[in-house]
């Protein structure tokens, strides 16, 4: 057992703390909202603290999950900041999906002052995190990583270490590109079937057990045929993670365009006032908007 901090208790990071606290760990936890640090120790044991760097003293690992690289470097750098409470040889770990930039950056800040670091984004969403059931891809140093590892285990299926700092957001970056393709395709399927007066929900069932098969498929259809957008990952967060994508692909040259093309489109899901609908509301850009009632237009 040992003394961890974590800073950053959204929908993410509020249940990979509990997991922690769960496995015996002593959790020091940061949340900017105090109201969310309460409610936390409401339901599991630990401490709050009034700071990024009083929450990192004494900590032998420092996990962070919040929003984008200024959040990231709000809790991590500067006289408040987590590296400033961290003693030589203890290691941050940022889960936050953030650029590979950023990443790089904070690595260097903590080489500086005898830290450790690893860029560690996840996916599977809230229902992964809640569920102990995340993918964690990881950027860093191997016996950095080895160390890190038994703690992840915690509140993760799968934990893969990519290569050098930035690697685990290069490759967050990867799976962002794939999801927006396939649920994409996935609201243009249906709403194909919806036209052509076929019912949806047997379609799926066929083609579900074909090649045609993903985890958008098997777990977001009915609520995109039902009109229900409140169900995942946010439009607004996309965006973001789609425009560090973008902004990467402008680097090194990769050819993007179906995802340059799906932001586009979710730029335009934000018009219709869906910002903090789930990614699978790119069905309601093709069908009028009014035929659902989904409770956040």
């Amino acid at each position: 057992m040992a003394t961890v901090a974590f800073i950053g208790l959204g929908v993410m990071g509020f249940p990979m703390a509990g997991y922690l606290a769960k496995a015996g760990h002593d959790v020091r936890i940061f949340n900017r909202t105090s109201a969310r640090a309460a409610a936390w120790l409401e339901k599991y044991q630990g401490e709050a603290c009034a700071s990024p760097r009083e929450a990192a003293k004494g900590a032998e690992i420092v996990f962070a999950c919040v929003g984008n690289d200024d959040d990231l470097r709000q809790i991590s750098i500067g006289e408040q900041g987590a590296f400033a409470g961290m003693s030589p040889g203890s290691l941050f770990v940022d889960h936050t999906t953030a650029s590979a930039n950023v990443a790089r950056e904070l690595a260097a800040t903590a080489a500086e002052r005898g830290l450790a670091f690893l860029d560690a984004p996840v996916s599977g969403g809230q229902a992964g995190a809640e569920n102990g059931a995340l993918t964690v891809m990881v950027g860093g140093e191997q016996a950095d990583f080895d160390l890190a590892r038994p703690f992840i285990d915690c509140y993760a299926r799968a934990v893969n270490l990519l290569g050098p700092v930035g690697s685990g957001q290069l490759c967050k970056m990867v799976n962002q590109i794939c999801i927006a393709g396939v649920v994409q395709g996935l609201a243009e399927g249906l709403h194909f079937a919806k036209a052509a007066g076929l019912d949806g929900e047997q379609v799926i069932d066929v083609i579900s057990k074909g090649a045609a098969q993903s985890w958008q498929m098997e777990n977001r259809y009915r609520t995109m045929l039902a009109g229900e957008f409140e169900h995942g990952f946010a439009v607004d967060w996309m965006r973001k993670d789609l425009g560090i994508v973008l902004d990467e692909a402008k680097n090194n040259g990769a050819l993007l365009p179906v995802t340059a093309l799906v932001d586009q489109f979710y730029s335009e899901v934000q018009a219709l006032g869906g910002g903090r609908w789930d990614t699978s509301s790119l069905f309601a850009r093709l069908t009028n908007v009014r035929d659902f009632e989904p409770s956040k237009q």
